[in-house]
């Protein structure tokens, strides 16, 4: 038996910022907020099955813009079904005004990148058949 990833939380400096960045690139999410002491949590759900939380805790380590070269997490990568619809998502963040870097071509896949509000990566990414 293999697992599905269900959900992704990511640490953030300001949880009203990054959902609304998320939500202004994917789209209306139902919203489900948490606070508990020394932190905060907005979940967002997707009608498509998708779940990205976003937590601030109030005794972070460090509000430094994030970097994959730290241990944890390198990007977040998002399931495309064409090389097409990667291309898609490139044109809809132009007309979103959301910087992104080219659409790359990659011997495995396609594959454009995004920075959220704290730099983490987002990349819509459609595997090659």
């Amino acid at each position: 038996m293999s697992p599905l990833i269900h959900h992704i939380t990511l640490t953030v400096s300001d949880v009203e910022r990054s959902a609304h960045w998320y939500q202004r690139l994917l789209g209306d999410a139902q919203v489900v907020e948490r606070t508990m002491p020394g932190w905060r949590r907005i979940r967002m759900a997707w009608p498509d099955g998708l779940v990205i939380g976003v937590t601030h805790f109030d005794d972070a380590a460090s509000l430094a813009p994030f970097t994959h070269l730290t241990a944890g997490l390198d990007h977040l990568g998002l399931a495309c079904a064409t090389e097409m619809e990667v291309r898609e998502w490139a044109a809809a963040m132009t007309r979103l005004g959301i910087d992104h870097g080219p659409v790359e071509e990659a011997p495995y896949g396609w594959a454009v990148t995004a920075r959220d509000p704290d730099n983490i990566p987002v990349e819509f990414f459609c595997p090659a058949r």
